[in-house]
């Protein structure tokens, strides 16, 4: 008889934030698979809980997921977990799930703290409908590209962000999104939590002056109704931008995101204005 998958939900800061339910299935499996098991010891230490870990890191995943399905399909239980939250969202963990699909194994969801519901409990935004972006691209190219693609989105939008990008990213956002409103939270449910929100362009320049540290959680308001604002006029607007020095191609994205206009409907029709004179 084959063996079960759990995918365990643990802690994103504090380890009180982990249900009975996820502490009893870690102490009845027979292995735990660990995205780090030196970041797992200490909450399993800290309940007293002592299982034999196997740890799925990096390159390590592929690998260790073989030997894991290995158990499953001897019969043995199997409990997943990562660093923080649930594993395989925006964390290592999908492999392991992946397969034991495909081998027919039962997967069953233990759910627990989440950075992405937990951050947006406390935006404010409307939570009807959003979306979910994850890490965008390190390079600024891409990730400017990601973000113009989410620029006329609605929905409220929720990003994971690292120490070292989140400064630029801001920047970006700012540049892009224009006066949206924006929640940034560090650190979320830790000690040193800390949430600044506001414009974005208010937000970023306060970051500039914080202790940046930690993983960061930033929720971006969806666009607010429609600019009221016809296409002809925001064509001038773009000629008299265009007229101080700013790129085409800027001025267009600066005019489009700020009224909630089509880019390239704006781009074209610019195009098609000059010819024409």
């Amino acid at each position: 008889m084959k063996g079960t998958l759990y995918i365990v939900s643990t802690p994103i800061g504090n380890l009180e934030d982990i249900t009975l339910r996820a502490l009893r299935i870690l102490k009845e499996v027979d292995l735990i698979a660990a995205e780090d098991t030196r970041h797992s010891l200490k909450l399993l230490t800290h309940y007293g809980i002592s299982k034999p870990l196997i740890s799925y890191w990096g390159e390590k995943e592929k690998i260790k997921a073989e030997e894991t399905i290995k158990r499953l399909l001897s019969g043995q239980s199997v409990a997943l977990i990562s660093d923080a939250g649930t594993p395989g969202i925006s964390d290592p963990g999908g492999v392991l799930i992946r397969k034991a699909i495909e081998e027919g194994i039962r997967v069953v969801p233990v759910p627990g703290p989440t950075a992405v519901i937990a951050a947006l409990s406390v935006a404010g935004f409307s939570t009807e409908e959003f979306i979910f972006s994850g890490f965008l691209p390190p390079r600024q190219t891409q990730r400017k590209k990601v973000l113009e693609e989410l620029s006329l989105e609605k929905r409220t939008v929720v990003f994971y962000e690292a120490p070292h990008r989140v400064l630029d990213t801001i920047a970006d956002m700012a540049e892009i999104f224009g006066q949206r409103r924006a929640v940034v939270i560090k650190e979320i449910t830790k000690l040193h939590e800390e949430v600044q929100r506001g414009p974005l362009p208010e937000v970023s320049a306060r970051l500039r002056d914080s202790r940046i540290m930690g993983e960061y959680v930033i929720v971006v308001e969806g666009r607010q109704g429609e600019s009221g604002v016809s296409a002809d006029e925001a064509l001038k607007e773009i000629g008299s931008l265009m007229k101080k020095g700013i790129r085409r191609k800027d001025a267009v994205s600066r005019v489009a995101v700020q009224y909630g206009l089509s880019k390239k409907e704006l781009y074209d029709r610019s195009l098609m204005g000059e010819d024409k004179n």
